[in-house]
């Protein structure tokens, strides 16, 4: 690092350099940083690149070496014979910069044979270029009689162009018999004046006094900035407006109409006449406040004139003064707090449905979703539900995300179809809420076998009777031809047991007073899932067998 001081001969009007090599060259790569003065001539040295690189005489014209900068604006020219990197023009730190501190300008520098690009920094060092300016060649203050010792009156501040120390760092004003000065050091870093009352007015002796207040920088020598303090002396106006509250606090819906009254100040003043006719308006508001709000210079009320946004701003803070028709004035601090305001209903968001559960599956997976609110606090808590007495549960996996479960098996032949209604409600006042429905079906499985309407059959049969019995058998009517039981599947023996079984429509009638069986000719009848047991006809390849023992 290399630095060499202000220019105070001429024998000493090399600019100030400093170089830091971050980066081993042998890695290929390196940082050099230099540091200049600003408001330096054009074509002055900044330093010998050639010899920062470690690169002999004559290798940067030999490896075609340039230099280059961000949107083509060149700050530094390249003397390849001699390696000296020098400013291309005049440097202005306010124009590059303006309040930034530091002022780092980036630069490369490009050897082209073989390629290698080295990154560089210029810091451009704030000279104390620039004077203090107050915004008004004079302040007018109107100061009562009455004052009393020791009161203060805030000036208006200097604003300097400079940063740093080469900023404002005090006021004076003109030597006096009634006034001295205070600076204030205020919490954003800048320096304010206030006059400060040392010896009661005499408005019959001096109405009104004239004084120079001056603004000093940092620099060596400083800098000054002047502006007129005009004081005029009022008569007899002893009461200033006071407030009803120092402070006014006030909370206001963020989708409050323009035009929304959003509180009423009051100050009063106990002076007749002009002396007590008040003035109310904002005193050095933000641009943010006087962009939001307007206030009736009569009545005190503070309006709306642009809709707040919770999301942007959640408070402002404003000064509110109240000026008497005698120059007196009282002062008040609004703070108003920007409540959010329940306007969005929360969001669904589907990422699985499955519509066909299986019966008999439990704890199957049926949808998996997410919900989102972008309100805050309560209005952006939510809470999930579906309807009760429903055989599915709501399962909260991760934050907002959760998943649709069969809280146990599922049963196609008590219910084969289920409407569910997710409803996702945030916790707001008003309360919103989204509703989102999905339609589950139950498939089959074959879980039910074949099934007679009664446990057991009795059948009374003759005796002796031949092989070729006929037995009458009609439930109500019997539609379908008689025919003949094969004798060969009937063993008719001294037990009178059927010892075969075989497939047959059978009907039962009792028309006689005796219960009697046809058995009819043999069928394959075709049952639905209704008939018997209730699965579906996929699942009912069902055959009536009669067995008679």
């Amino acid at each position: 690092m290399m630095e060499t001081p202000l220019p105070k001969a001429p024998q000493k009007r090399r600019v100030t350099a400093i170089i830091i090599l971050l980066l081993l060259w042998e890695a290929g790569g390196a940082t050099i940083k230099y540091s200049v003065l600003e408001e330096r001539d054009s074509g002055s040295f900044v330093a010998n690149i050639a010899k920062d690189l470690g690169l002999g005489i004559g290798e940067l014209a030999a490896r075609g070496a340039q230099i280059l900068s961000k949107g083509n604006k060149q700050h530094l020219q390249l003397e390849q014979k001699s390696g000296n990197l020098l400013q291309e023009k005049k440097l202005d730190r306010e124009e590059l910069c303006g309040d930034t501190d530091p002022c780092i300008l980036h630069f490369q520098v490009l050897l082209k044979n073989p390629v290698q690009f080295i990154q560089g920094e210029l810091q451009l060092l704030d000279v104390n270029d620039h004077a203090p300016e107050f915004s008004e060649n004079e302040i007018l203050l109107k100061i009562p009689e009455s004052s009393h010792p020791g009161t203060a009156f805030p000036l208006k501040l200097a604003e300097d162009l400079d940063v740093g120390s080469n900023t404002v760092q005090n006021y004076t004003i003109s030597t006096n018999s009634h006034f001295h000065l205070f600076t204030r050091n205020h919490s954003d870093g800048r320096k304010y004046p206030e006059l400060v009352l040392d010896k009661a007015l005499d408005r019959e002796e001096q109405p009104e006094l004239r004084l120079t207040l001056t603004a000093l920088d940092g620099g060596s020598p400083p800098r000054t900035g002047t502006s007129q303090v005009l004081i005029i002396v009022l008569d007899i106006n002893d009461n200033a407006p006071e407030f009803a509250q120092l402070l006014y606090e006030v909370q206001v819906p963020e989708n409050s109409p323009i035009g929304s009254l959003v509180i009423t100040v009051f100050a009063r003043d106990l002076d007749a006449g002009i002396y007590g006719e008040l003035s109310y308006s904002f005193f050095q508001s933000l641009n943010q406040v006087v962009q939001a709000f307007e206030i009736n210079a009569v009545t005190g009320e503070i309006r709306l004139i642009k809709m707040l946004d919770f999301e942007e701003i959640q408070s402002y803070r404003m000064e509110i003064e109240a000026s008497d028709g005698g120059g007196l004035s009282g002062k008040c601090t609004v703070a108003i707090e920007v409540l959010d305001v329940n306007d969005n209903a929360p969001e669904l968001t589907m990422s699985l449905l499955i519509s066909d559960v299986p019966e008999n599956t439990p704890d199957t997976v049926v949808a998996i979703f997410g919900i989102s609110d972008p309100d805050s606090g309560d209005n952006g808590k939510m809470m999930c539900s579906i309807q009760d007495h429903l055989p599915f549960l709501l399962k909260l996996t991760v934050e907002n995300f959760y998943t649709l479960v069969t809280e146990g098996a599922l049963d196609r032949e008590k219910r084969a179809e289920y409407n569910i209604t997710i409803t996702v409600t945030d916790m707001g006042s008003p309360r919103l809420k989204t509703q989102h429905n999905i339609t589950v079906l139950v498939s089959d499985v074959n879980d039910n076998a074949p099934a007679f309407t009664q446990t057991s059959y009795t059948l009374r049969v003759r005796e002796n009777n031949s092989p070729a019995l006929h037995m009458a058998a009609s439930l109500g009517r019997c539609s379908v031809p008689e025919g003949h039981f094969p004798g060969h599947l009937v063993d008719v023996g001294g037990t009178g047991t059927l010892s075969q079984s075989h497939q047959y429509e059978v009907c039962l009638k009792g028309g006689t007073g005796t219960s009697e069986f046809k058995f009819l000719k043999p069928v394959v009848p075709i049952f639905t899932g209704e008939g018997a047991g209730g699965d579906t006809e996929e699942n009912s390849n069902f055959r009536n067998h009669f067995r008679f023992n």
